[in-house]
């Protein structure tokens, strides 16, 4: 990790707070009450057929969060959401950033997203580097030689003009870090041989995302690339979540584990046609009742936290093919499962692309500790999906002034 890094999330109790344009807090979320303004949506929806739906006109409602100031530079902002769009709704998410807490850059849009693809395509926005920052996909970069202070997030509600669709958000959160090179942040105290999932395994039932080679090349190059919500399925599959096999009628019916295609045809995003879009992958996740969000943490020791609560993580690493033992390849950027630690303390990991073997029999591999840790802090910052249901609690943060969670 090349510097410190916080969470910041709003949950339902949490929205009734910052500013409404048109929105409303209720028990169930953020809800769109009483649009404000029309607004046309740039892009056009498109289904797994590939079938291009027009241009339209949508009424809109926001909500701003409170100003942020995490106490700590950061030059990186990712955003997670956990949402329902109905009907013909959908959301954006937007972020502004301050170097000194009162001058602000522009909105930022971080993601145009809807539960299904009936409406929109699922996208992030480009070309929107300038002075004030850059989106680069799912993260909001600072300029070469800035580092921010302060942070905002809106989220925007949308439905056709005439719809009566009611599009509730139940989180909005980010997490914000600064990734430029400098002294190593804080590490949480060593455990030695006595950390709290030494020698637990956690039913994470495991995935290849090599069974899925070939299919639907349209998205990301198919199975060869769906690493990410390949992933976001097994965390959904620990808690016996996941789409109904009703909704998989399109998925052709030769294709082994149909939910991986249909995961990665919900976190697909249109201009960065790729499958690895980590706020899409929370998103997703989110729409079967679980809590989902992105975020940052320091160390395999508060990896072990999670693994001890009975949650466990999807991780972004990259690392050279001799770097990372037993992993028989290298990567650029890939994300893989913590599903458990041996009684030495290495990694027990649901790996979708292992040895690039297409069995799922093949998927479980144990890494060793240091240099998985290596791989996952260097390669990506400590970045990790948290998926669980509401009623099973986050551990108790070992940080509480500067949170991860």
């Amino acid at each position: 990790m090349s510097g410190p890094a916080t969470f910041r999330a709003w949950r339902v109790a949490d929205l009734a707070g910052g500013t409404h344009l048109g929105t409303a807090a209720t028990p169930a979320g953020l809800v769109l009450a009483d649009p404000v303004g029309t607004r046309r949506h740039p892009t056009s929806a498109v289904g797994p057929g590939g079938i291009e739906q027009p241009e339209r006109r949508y009424a809109w409602a926001a909500w701003v969060s409170p100003e942020v100031r995490p106490g700590h530079r950061f030059t990186s902002l990712v955003p997670s959401w956990n949402a329902a769009t109905p009907g013909d709704s959908w959301l954006e998410v937007e972020a502004r950033t301050s170097v000194d807490g009162t001058t602000w850059t522009r909105w930022y849009s971080l993601g145009r997203w809807a539960e299904t693809n009936a409406e929109i395509a699922r996208t992030s926005t480009t070309g929107q580097a300038d002075a004030g920052a850059g989106v680069r996909v799912d993260e909001l970069i600072a300029p070469e030689a800035v580092t921010w202070s302060a942070y905002q997030l809106r989220v925007l509600l949308h439905r056709r003009p005439d719809s009566v669709a009611v599009p509730t958000v139940r989180l909005l959160g980010a997490v914000v870090a600064d990734e430029r090179p400098g002294p190593p942040a804080a590490a949480a105290a060593p455990r030695g041989s006595s950390g709290p999932a030494r020698g637990l395994e956690l039913p994470v039932p495991p995935y290849s995302q090599q069974l899925h080679r070939g299919e639907y090349p349209q998205w990301d190059s198919g199975g060869a690339a769906w690493c990410s919500p390949t992933s976001t399925t097994m965390l959904l599959a620990r808690w016996g979540l996941g789409p109904k096999p009703e909704e998989l009628t399109w998925v052709d019916p030769s294709f082994p584990d149909r939910f991986v295609n249909f995961a990665a045809w919900h976190v697909f995003d249109r201009a960065y046609g790729g499958a690895g879009n980590w706020s899409f992958n929370a998103a997703y996740a989110a729409r079967y009742g679980a809590e989902a969000f992105v975020t940052r943490l320091r160390s395999l020791d508060e990896a072990e936290l999670f693994i001890a609560a009975g949650i466990p993580l999807a991780v972004s690493v990259t690392f050279q093919r001799d770097e990372l033992d037993g992993a028989g390849y290298d990567t650029t950027g890939h994300l893989l499962t913590i599903i458990g630690f041996d009684p030495e303390g290495h990694v027990v990991c649901n790996d979708p692309a292992s040895h690039e073997i297409a069995s799922n029999d093949e998927v479980r591999v144990v890494y060793d500790r240091a240099q998985f840790e290596r791989a996952w802090q260097e390669g990506s910052g400590g970045v990790a999906y948290v998926v669980h249901p509401p009623e099973v609690p986050l551990p108790a943060h070992p940080d509480p002034a500067s949170p991860r969670w």
